[in-house]
C-alpha cells in the first residue's frame, strides 16, 4: 500500500502506480467519492480481468472510464455542444455522465453504445490520470458498509487482498457514490442515480 497525501503528491509513488497500470495491473485509488478499482481502459486483458474480479458483465452493465480532462474524454465519447457545456459546468466533480461511446474504445466495449465518463475532483486521481496519459476503466470498491461508515483503505486492503496489484492510501473518504446523469439526449439530461453530486438542469 502506498500512502499518498492529497496536499503533497509523491510523484515517485504515482510513477510506481502508473508502471503497474501500463503492465496490465489493477490498482485501487481514491476519488472524490468512493475508492475505485482501475486499470488501463485500452488494455483488453486488463479490462477483462477487472470485469471478472468485480463480477461485471460488460455486455449488460454500464462501463465507466476516468479521464484526466474533457479533451481526453472527447476521444472516447461523442460529446455535442450541449453535452460539452454540461460537462464543463460539473467536472471535475462527483458525477458520472453517460454518453454515446466512440469507436476509440477497445473491443470489450464493442457493441456497447454508451460509456460513463468521470473526471473526479481529487488531486491524487488527477495526478494519476495525467501521468497515465489515457483513460482508466473504473468501478467502485465495495466493502462491508455495516462495519465501516467510511471507506477505510485498511479495510479495502483486507477485502481485496491478492486481487489488486497496488493500493493507494489517500485517507478515509465518505462512502457515497457519484451522481449518474444520462446525456444521451443532451437537450434533456436524466438523473439515473442520486449520489454525492447535486445536479441542477
Amino acid at each position: 500500500m502506498l500512502k499518498i497525501y492529497p496536499g503533497s503528491i509523491n510523484s515517485r509513488f504515482i510513477d510506481e502506480v502508473v508502471e503497474a497500470i501500463r503492465a496490465g495491473g489493477i490498482v485501487i485509488y481514491p476519488t472524490d467519492t468512493l475508492y475505485a478499482l482501475g486499470c488501463d481502459a485500452l488494455n483488453n486483458k486488463a479490462v477483462e480481468k477487472l470485469c471478472r474480479l468485480k463480477g461485471i458483465n460488460p455486455d449488460r452493465q454500464q462501463l465507466s472510464v476516468v479521464c484526466s480532462s474533457l479533451s481526453q474524454a472527447a476521444e472516447y465519447a461523442r460529446i455535442d455542444n450541449r453535452a460539452f457545456a454540461c460537462l464543463k459546468r460539473y467536472l471535475p466533480g462527483p458525477f458520472t455522465f453517460v454518453l454515446p461511446a466512440s469507436s476509440a474504445l477497445p473491443k470489450v466495449f464493442k457493441g456497447r453504445k454508451t460509456v460513463g465518463i468521470r473526471i473526479p475532483d481529487n488531486p491524487i486521481t488527477q495526478a494519476l490520470t495525467e501521468a497515465v496519459g489515457g483513460p482508466l476503466l473504473s468501478t467502485s470498491v465495495t466493502v462491508d458498509s455495516d462495519i465501516y461508515n467510511n471507506v477505510d483503505p485498511e479495510a479495502i486492503a483486507v477485502a481485496y487482498d491478492n486481487m489488486a496489484d497496488l493500493i493507494i492510501d489517500g485517507g478515509e473518504s465518505i462512502a457515497e457514490a457519484s451522481t449518474v446523469v444520462s446525456l444521451l439526449d443532451s437537450a434533456s439530461p436524466e438523473i439515473i442515480r442520486e449520489g454525492k453530486g447535486v445536479f441542477e438542469d
